[in-house]
């Protein structure tokens, strides 16, 4: 390839995709990654030709239907080529307009092909063709031809829609399995994907309006197999059951093809649904007639992007539990215990899988409101929870903890969720955590704890987010069990040390957040709630301390030499660590050599939600913040310091992989060497809010000495019956609004999403 070759030389180009070839692992090895850069810098004339010539096989090949075998097969070698030759054209600027160029190889090769389609850019014949080949009867779908007489069906006046591959939203019938049209599914999806994946090789952008141009014109009307490709790849992901017939060991023995097409489904579909400004424009009403695409067709307009349209346009109850119970099956299906090891097949895509549902929630509000109408929500909730514990301390899966975080966050915002996590939690998947009696909320308060005490350092930025989904659901906790109690005032107690406050321009805003978990729960859901009233009973000296914390110079001095050179962040002692479930293992960091992508930074608590309060009946009202000064969790500024300053030591901006040396808790002072005065500590000691638990202790601390001297009690489940049934009514002080931080869509998260989704796409 590196000598001239003329375009017109067919026997020399059509070799490339001569039937001899016939896996994709024969081509990588056939086409080493030197020789294409050789080719690209010395003969370009020669990969234009090649890339032109292989997209114009794929465009006859979806003219004509591939009727013949040997067609078959050129369009499964072009696609592989094609797969190959790609990121080579992406990694290299000159090259990245090539395939978006008018008439392509005109002038390079002498090519005197016009393009047959009026000059359309390359790239645009190639998705096309791409989008023709995914419905090709006989080659990837069933052919509905009755008997041998009838005439083969014309590849352009099939109704595609009758053609989706699996049966689920907007279609009935499944078709039978056929492993040769999943495998050529597949090829195709990773052409496809391979496309798409040139935002990878450009610098992220937070800038919503850059989209990709390759998904931005598949996903629009051009493309006419929009819609049944949308929903074959939605019902193939949401239909597969990879532990099948229940066979043990069954996946040792044969080779489930249907995986393969599922990952690769679940990753273009993710990709395709991107779309400008975070969130679907004012998904429509969906209460119109249903159409047999299940899509509700009241208000057509909506996003530009067809995938999302569609995606936000579901509307029927039976799709939604149908999407949900996919989604949650195959999200399970990593935890599923077995008594014989490795018996069962275990999935490797739960991180595209969680994308997907993000995306599902964010676009689609009618499917998070029906996902949190039930405690099917708790199916969800229980493998994201043992994801977050298992990747706690692997610096590798950091993006895996974010995202995990960002579900729970968007969860947190609706009452619907506190409300569900009452429900006790008997399951018994093996987790490194306490065995504990109790709720779900248990268990996320047990687990949540565990990241924060032992995760690595890099959670840092997430502990505001982790803190701020503990007080959104506060409100609704009926009763938390003395193992969760415990670990809420452990952490209290944890990061209302004077060294931890005065070390970094925001820690004080972990202990607002807890406080206000207490004080919710004693305003609002007293009664069941006795093991965190004994709790805070007797750790009461942590609250006075926090009172009479000193604001002099000197002693803000003090309390910072204190700190170890190399502290942990919280120490393990007394934190009542129980013993581990059983069948669990601990958390372990990433084996060497482990690949790490880099992420950009997730943006700060405050930018990530808006408060709302919540009025008597029920309905959430945006609160708008009237004085910065109000709360000094309201803006990362209200700390008396300067954004600037105050940043810089919340270890919310760094990119991950990139500095770690930004840490909150580093031993040395933050990058623009912040450092606490006493104006600062007093701006937000006066905030802050001690006084319902002060007046709690005032009333009952008195009463419960008083029983331990009478009955001469060492037994804490008399004082605990005791105060199970007492009561404050009218002794504290009037109850506060319940504010919620709701989850509030932003570029910053929509380019971290970006960047972490293509990471995965990438290291899979």
């Amino acid at each position: 390839l590196l000598q001239p070759v003329e375009a017109t030389d067919d026997a020399f180009w059509d070799q490339f995709w001569a039937d001899t070839v016939t896996s994709v692992q024969d081509v990588f090895a056939l086409v080493p990654a030197a020789e294409i850069r050789a080719v690209r810098e010395e003969s370009p004339s020669n990969l234009a030709t090649l890339c032109y010539k292989a997209v114009e096989k794929l465009v006859q090949a979806a003219e004509s239907g591939c009727p013949s075998q040997m067609e078959k097969q050129i369009v499964l070698n072009c696609t592989r080529l094609l797969t190959r030759i790609l990121p080579y054209i992406f990694e290299d600027a000159d090259w990245r307009g090539f395939f978006w160029s008018t008439v392509p190889g005109a002038g390079r090769a002498g090519a005197e092909e016009g393009d047959d389609e009026s000059g359309r850019p390359l790239a645009e014949s190639l998705l096309l063709a791409i989008a023709d080949l995914l419905f090709c009867p006989e080659f990837t779908v069933q052919s509905h031809k009755k008997g041998s007489l009838d005439t083969a069906e014309d590849i352009h006046t099939i109704d595609s829609c009758e053609y989706i591959w699996e049966a689920g939203v907007g279609f009935a019938h499944s078709p039978p399995l056929n492993y040769v049209h999943d495998l050529n599914r597949t090829e195709l999806l990773k052409l496809l994907l391979t496309c798409f994946s040139e935002a990878m090789y450009l610098a992220p952008s937070s800038e919503s309006n850059v989209l990709n141009p390759w998904v931005q014109f598949f996903c629009s009307t051009d493309n006419r197999h929009a819609l049944p490709l949308f929903t074959s790849l939605l019902n193939v992901v949401c239909a597969y059951d990879p532990v099948g017939y229940g066979i043990p060991y069954n996946h040792l023995l044969f080779s489930d093809y249907r995986e393969q097409l599922v990952e690769h489904a679940g990753q273009v579909l993710i990709v395709m649904l991107e779309h400008e400004g975070g969130t679907a424009a004012g998904s429509p009403t969906l209460d119109g007639t249903t159409t047999t695409t299940a899509m509700d067709d009241q208000d057509p307009v909506g996003p530009d992007n067809l995938f999302v349209n569609y995606l936000s346009r579901i509307h029927r109850e039976e799709d939604f539990q149908f999407i949900l119970k996919g989604v949650a099956r195959l999200l399970t299906n990593p935890l599923v215990q077995t008594y014989l090891p490795n018996s069962t097949k275990k999935i490797q895509f739960h991180q595209e899988l969680l994308v997907l549902f993000w995306k599902l929630c964010d676009f689609n509000k009618k499917f998070l409101f029906f996902v949190l109408k039930s405690s099917d929500v708790l199916d969800i909730l229980v493998p994201i929870l043992f994801y977050l514990n298992d990747a706690r301390a692997d610096q590798s899966r950091v993006g895996l903890m974010h995202i995990g975080g960002f579900i729970l966050l968007l969860l947190s915002g609706e009452r619907n969720f506190g409300v569900r996590l009452n429900k006790p939690y008997s399951v018994r998947v093996p987790m490194d955590i306490p065995v504990f009696t109790g709720t779900h909320a248990d268990l996320l308060i047990v687990i949540f704890h565990k990241i924060i005490t032992s995760g690595h350092q890099r959670l840092q930025p997430l502990f505001d987010c982790l803190l701020t989904i503990v007080v959104n659901v506060s409100p609704y906790l009926k009763s938390l069990s003395m193992v969760a109690a415990n670990k809420l005032l452990h952490l209290l107690e944890a990061f209302s040390t004077s060294w931890f406050l005065f070390s970094a321009s925001q820690n004080h805003h972990l202990v607002f957040f807890l406080l206000e978990v207490f004080n919710n729960i004693i305003q609002y859901q007293f009664d069941g709630n006795y093991n965190l009233v004994y709790a805070i009973i007797r750790k009461r000296n942590v609250f006075h301390q926090l009172a009479n914390l000193p604001t002099d110079p000197s002693s803000i001095q003090k309390a910072l030499q204190r700190k170890k050179k190399s502290p942990e962040p919280i120490s393990r002692t007394n934190s009542q660590e129980g013993v581990s479930m059983e069948g669990s293992r601990p958390a372990a960091p990433a084996e060497p050599g482990t690949l790490k992508i880099s992420l950009v930074a997730t943006p700060g608590i405050d930018k990530l939600t808006e408060k709302s309060q919540v009025s008597e009946d029920g309905t959430m009202i945006s609160v708008q913040p009237t004085d910065p000064n109000q709360s000094p969790l309201d803006s990362s500024g209200a700390a008396g310091a300067s954004d600037t300053e105050s940043n810089a030591g919340a270890g919310d901006d760094e990119v991950f992989y990139v500095k770690p040396e930004r840490r909150r808790l580093s031993s040395t002072s933050s990058v623009s060497q912040w450092t606490p005065t006493s104006d600062w500590v007093l701006s937000w000691k006066c905030k802050l809010p001690l006084q319902t638990i002060m007046r709690l202790l005032q009333v009952l601390v008195p009463q419960v000495e008083k029983i331990c001297i009478d009955k001469g009690l060492t037994d804490e489940s008399e004082i605990l019956k005791f105060l199970q049934h007492g009561t404050l009514v009218g002794l504290l002080p009037v109850p506060h609004p319940i504010l919620i931080r709701k989850y509030q869509a932003n570029s910053g998260t929509a380019m971290w999403f970006r960047t972490y989704m293509w990471g995965v796409i990438y290291l899979r």
